[in-house]
């Protein structure tokens, strides 16, 4: 059984936010304080222990006492980069990963995603929310995948390709449908950041 102690846990951080003015998301202020703390928070109680993959503000992330590590790979070249130097600072059987700028993800988020990966022997496990429509959105940033998997990231980032989704389909993978769309809300924008704030004053 998978349970906190075997998963480590990697918080996104390492982003341009273009839309956002190419302010680095994870230090903008929700409710007074740096988003990151909303997911570290969040992440902490599911996890042995927090990763940090961040590109610039080094000093500011390392303050919360993670380790923090930049891309290997040049250029701002998105999440996968994040799961590779994660993969490879990742002591533990799992590696659970998340944005910093999603300060609403699910309390239970490693448990479901443990008990996917476990039932159905997989290699690993991406979120997807469901709207008060019925649609299905998959949110692939959140993951819950066996930290063995790093040979085959390695690979298939040394062919250049950086879709997140392809990597998937190499793997045996699947996902977790989860209610509460808002609970992958991230700020891109400005006006985000407020409904984001609203929402979460009326969850407390």
């Amino acid at each position: 059984m998978i349970t906190s102690e075997h998963i480590t846990g990697l918080i996104l951080a390492g982003g341009r936010a273009q839309r956002m003015g190419g302010i680095d998301k994870g230090l903008i202020p929700f409710h007074g304080k740096p988003l990151i703390e909303s997911a570290i928070s969040r992440l902490k109680p599911q996890v042995s222990t927090i990763l940090i993959n961040a590109n610039r503000s080094i000093t500011k992330y390392a303050h919360y006492s993670y380790p923090v590590f930049m891309d290997e790979t040049p250029d701002f070249s998105g999440p996968l980069a994040g799961f590779s130097v994660g993969l490879k600072h990742c002591k533990t059987p799992y590696l659970l990963t998340s944005p910093c700028d999603s300060p609403l993800l699910p309390d239970d988020l490693a448990q479901k995603m443990a008990d996917e990966l476990e039932s159905n022997n997989l290699e690993l496990v991406f979120a997807s929310s469901k709207e008060d429509d019925g649609k299905i959105w998959s949110q692939p940033v959140f993951c819950l995948m066996k930290s063995s998997l790093k040979d085959s990231l390695d690979s298939f980032l040394s062919k250049g390709d950086l879709k997140i989704d392809r990597w998937f389909k190499e793997l045996q993978s699947g996902t977790v449908v989860f209610e509460n769309p808002q609970a992958f809300a991230n700020v891109n924008t400005p006006e985000e950041l407020a409904v984001l704030e609203k929402i979460s004053s009326c969850q407390t």
